[in-house]
């Protein structure tokens, strides 16, 4: 009866595949919008010279039009800056950023410094590590004036190529699942600290942008995506997300010394932010999100015990052990119950 053990592993599995299957909002729900108001994305860049071609050109590709693409280069070291600089033009601009002021993360400073330059209507804010399909930025603008929201943004599919990311990765989308769970009650929350935004992609208009105190209010944060969002609820702002891993993907860390620099960050410091401000709770979060990941890697251990527990003895063991056929034969001939045979052994053992 061992495999009962399993049922509950495999009643959340089922459980998890269903609410793949049937997630909601879809952005494949929203059908394309292929002109509208000038689209300004800016995409920081610092020593992205491995992304930032694959990113820049899956923007261009865009089936939506009028946009701009303005590429931030955060003082990068490996040639990221040269890599954009000959493609620049006509939609393409290139802006060498300057260093951070006293106070402000280095991707935030960046973000502004491309929002100064900006003239578009609405804003995208996408990272370098992202590929773009061609309908991704139609159906958003789409999705954005559907459903009357001031900031919309998107769950792309995770690329996970090392074994350290597929080791690692899918342990923490499903702590960090567990917290957000369904995302439709996401969606133009009024509680702050419920609202989440994903800042590899975050479409926005102007003006809301700026009554929620731009990336300026968050400067400080290292979770710059859920603060700004934060500040969109607390500014009466509407948020939106929807799933969209057909039209979008990224791979955020190539290395295990990524990973753990990358999620050690951004766990510690970021996802307290998404509970009730109770500094107790906050500060409990990092360590006990992981529950609902580690119940994957407990079941195996705990099946092995229960199969252990249930299979018959080995054939040594039978040998061996105080009630096989051997022991009860040499008990017959010496005359002593096996009974008492058997109580000396455990007395010896004792």
């Amino acid at each position: 009866m061992s495999w009962l053990l399993a049922a509950p592993w495999i009643v959340v599995l089922l459980l998890v595949v269903y609410g793949y299957a049937t997630r909601r909002p879809r952005l494949r729900d929203y059908e394309p919008l292929t002109t509208g108001p000038l689209v300004s994305v800016i995409i920081p860049a610092r020593n992205e010279a491995r992304n930032i071609e694959r990113c820049v050109r899956s923007v261009l590709a865009t089936l939506y039009s009028p946009i701009e693409v303005i590429v931030v280069d955060d003082r990068s070291t490996d040639g990221t800056a040269e890599i954009v600089e000959p493609a620049t033009g006509g939609r393409l601009r290139l802006v060498h950023g300057s260093e951070p002021p006293l106070g402000w993360f280095g991707k935030q400073w960046a973000i502004v410094q491309g929002y100064r330059v900006a003239t578009g209507e609405l804003l995208l804010f996408t990272d370098a590590d992202t590929r773009h399909e061609p309908e991704l930025l139609a159906r958003s603008v789409r999705a954005l004036q559907a459903e009357r929201v001031d900031l919309f943004t998107v769950l792309p599919r995770q690329e996970m190529r090392t074994f350290w990311e597929r080791l690692i990765q899918p342990h923490v989308f499903v702590a960090l699942g567990a917290r957000a769970g369904n995302i439709a009650r996401i969606n133009r929350t009024r509680v702050d600290w419920n609202a989440i935004a994903n800042g590899q992609f975050i479409l926005t208009t102007r003006a809301a942008y700026e009554r929620a105190g731009t990336h300026e209010a968050v400067k400080h944060s290292i979770a710059d995506d859920l603060a700004l969002a934060q500040n969109y609820v607390r500014s009466g702002k509407d948020i939106f997300l929807a799933h969209a891993q057909e039209f979008m993907a990224t791979r955020m860390y190539g290395s295990l010394r990524e990973i753990i620099d990358g999620w050690s960050k951004n766990l510690a410091l970021g996802a307290p932010l998404m509970m009730p401000p109770i500094p107790w709770v906050r500060a409990l979060l990092p360590y006990v999100m992981w529950l609902p990941a580690l119940a994957w890697i407990v079941h195996p251990s705990c099946g092995c015990c229960a199969s252990a527990w249930d299979s018959p003895p080995s054939p040594r063991s039978s040998r061996c052990s105080p009630g096989s056929s051997s022991t009860r034969l040499r008990a017959r001939r010496s005359g002593t119950p096996s009974s008492i045979h058997s109580a000396r052994r455990w007395w010896r053992l004792s």
